[in-house]
């Protein structure tokens, strides 16, 4: 069931809302508003991963692109992400790999469960790797209840 809420915004923010919402790639109001107001909340609460207390538990997806190499295999990022899955630093529950043929990268999902502490360390580690483009954490929202 919804519900209507409305605010007050001055006129240049009210102006420059739909912008917004187009820019963020958001064609409803309602949805773009909803998952602003959850992200700045969550934000206020735990904060960023950089300045997130070393023993938060953290739970999401980390998102590393990168090239192959013939290195990769024994010494390289392979081998590292395999480590990484069998590690006791995080608590992966599921790892993906793709190719994305259009961009010539290969992905890595892994879906994992740790302290904020080990994710920057295993962050840090992941982009001082050779051959490494990216490395994203997606944390999941936090609720109180819910479908799991």
């Amino acid at each position: 069931m919804s519900q209507i809420i409305s605010f007050s915004a001055n006129n240049k923010f009210a102006n420059s809302l739909d912008d917004m919402i187009e820019a963020s790639g958001y064609q409803n109001r309602s949805r773009f508003l909803r998952d602003a107001a959850l992200l700045f909340t969550e934000l206020k609460q735990r904060g960023d991963l950089e300045n997130m207390d070393d023993d938060e538990i953290l739970e999401g997806h980390l998102i590393v692109y990168y090239q192959h190499s013939a290195e990769g295999k024994r010494h390289g990022i392979e081998r590292k992400l395999i480590d990484l899955r069998h590690s006791t630093l995080l608590e992966v529950n599921s790892y993906n790999h793709s190719c994305l043929k259009h961009s010539h990268s290969c992905v890595d999902i892994m879906q994992a469960i740790g302290p904020a502490k080990a994710y920057r360390h295993v962050i840090e580690e992941l982009q001082n790797t050779h051959y490494v483009d990216k490395v994203t954490f997606v944390s999941a929202p936090m609720r109180e209840e819910g479908c799991c």
